[in-house]
């Protein structure tokens, strides 16, 4: 009988910057791949539980396609802790207002929500235009 050793990386691995043009992207496809680089599942050495994920910037937030049916059918929630203090915006609101947490919130739901989904949030940095100040990084365009 053999036993297969499972590999577990050692070290700190070196965190790349990825640029991701969000122009006439579906937000949910958009936020699977995002998701993805954040994770490092791209990575061969890619391991569960250790933090591998490259930073992702994120350009044209305000231009990501949105199915009809969800901007009038999705709504943010968010409730203040007092009585009476639910607070709700539609998809629709929110792109108009605050694009970039479009896809930082829907990026977010499909990370783990425990430390090292906080960790990787943190190196997601999302941008309503074309421009970001994340030039000096030189980031890798992904197609």
């Amino acid at each position: 009988m053999t036993v297969d050793k499972t590999f577990v990386i050692k070290g700190k691995p070196e965190s790349k910057w990825i640029l991701v043009d969000a122009r006439d992207e579906g937000l949910g496809r958009l936020a699977t791949q995002i998701a993805s680089y954040l994770l490092g599942k791209h990575k061969p050495t890619y391991t569960p539980g250790v933090d591998m994920g490259d930073f992702v910037v994120v350009v044209n937030a305000g231009q990501v396609k949105v199915n009809s049916q969800q901007m009038e059918e999705k709504w943010y929630h968010h409730h203040s802790g007092y009585p009476g203090g639910l607070k709700s915006v539609s998809l629709r609101e929110q792109l108009q207002r605050h694009p970039d947490r479009v896809i930082q919130d829907a990026v977010w739901g499909m990370l783990p929500h425990n430390k090292i989904g906080h960790k990787l949030i943190k190196r997601l940095k999302v941008y309503v235009g074309s421009d970001h100040p994340h030039q000096s990084q030189n980031p890798q365009s992904v197609a």
